[in-house]
């Protein structure tokens, strides 16, 4: 399988998806939670024959002076976020709800303060740039034999990037069309999304610094292709048997506080077994050949008359 030689259309189709969640992103902006913004989050089961409508929901919400509350529905289960709400409105919420619906159970009730919030924006920037300076400083040690080792760092980080995109990206776009809200539990999928991604990629990278020492004879990139073929069938079967589909059984059966966190590390962890095999290996390939420069040249053509 020469897969090497479809790095562009890898590159292309990475960046379609990136762009498609910059444009969503540009225009409604990242749906931060209360996790980061502060607020009230309740969490009610409603036990009796009938349900309230999102409009209903937000109806009594406003007769409280809470406005615009984010509103998501799982079975008879309501989820609801809104700006901060002290403890005698939440209680006066859910007996109206009690009196109109019946039988409504509080399951969950939590308030967050902004500087709470603040704290957890910082600790997330914080533990980002911790496991960046980690990477940069094991892959120096861990290939510190190779030649141009300090382009193993930077790819891995650039493969890393990679994937954080992929999932802000998918995260703006479920804020948009399905109410998808960024609280701590994204948070801690997007660090398991780059551990994952870091280690995913140090595995295909040990591959090609091991056939590096005795193919040394072979073009790179034959010998990055080989390497690549060789961990593919580890890559794929680590990320469907052991992570994917106990991720998409919790996607569809595990309620609506795990479907999105869910969601997202579904999809990050398949990007990250992606990006370490469709992004990281080919940039090692386009920096070695320095492909950047004849990106926009055309090539020169010329006739052969036969006489």
């Amino acid at each position: 399988m020469n897969i090497m030689s479809k790095r562009y259309y890898f590159f292309a189709f990475s960046l379609v998806l990136i762009i498609a969640g910059v444009i969503v992103f540009a225009t409604n902006g990242l749906p931060l939670a209360i996790d980061f913004k502060g607020g009230t989050l309740l969490e009610m089961t409603f036990n009796g024959s009938k349900m309230p409508t999102t409009t209903e929901v937000i109806q009594i919400y406003a007769e409280h002076d809470a406005n615009d509350p984010q509103v998501q529905f799982s079975g008879n289960m309501v989820l609801v976020r809104s700006d901060t709400l002290d403890t005698p409105t939440q209680d006066a919420i859910v007996s109206e709800m009690n009196t109109k619906y019946g039988d409504v159970t509080l399951q969950l009730s939590g308030t967050v303060t902004p500087s709470i919030s603040q704290e957890v924006t910082r600790s997330a920037m914080i533990a980002v740039l911790v496991a960046t300076l980690g990477i940069i400083l094991y892959m120096t040690y861990a290939f510190r034999k190779l030649t141009h080792v300090i382009r193993y760092s930077i790819v891995t980080i650039v493969a890393m990037l990679h994937d954080i995109f992929i999932v802000l990206s998918l995260a703006a776009i479920g804020g948009k069309f399905f109410g998808w809200q960024v609280d701590s539990m994204f948070l801690t999928a997007v660090l398991t999304v780059i551990g994952f991604s870091v280690q995913d990629t140090i595995v295909v990278f040990d591959r090609i610094r091991e056939n590096s020492a005795f193919l040394r004879r072979i073009p790179y990139e034959q010998l990055v292709n080989h390497s690549i073929v060789q961990t593919l069938q580890r890559s794929l079967n680590t990320t469907l048997m052991t992570f994917e589909f106990i991720l998409l059984a919790l996607a569809l059966f595990g309620g609506i506080t795990l479907r999105e966190f869910s969601i997202i590390l579904l999809v990050g962890l398949l990007s990250g077994a992606y990006s370490s095999i469709c992004i990281a290996a080919p940039l090692l390939i386009v920096w070695e050949n320095k492909e950047w420069k004849t990106w926009f040249k055309h090539s020169d053509t010329s006739e052969v008359v036969s006489q």
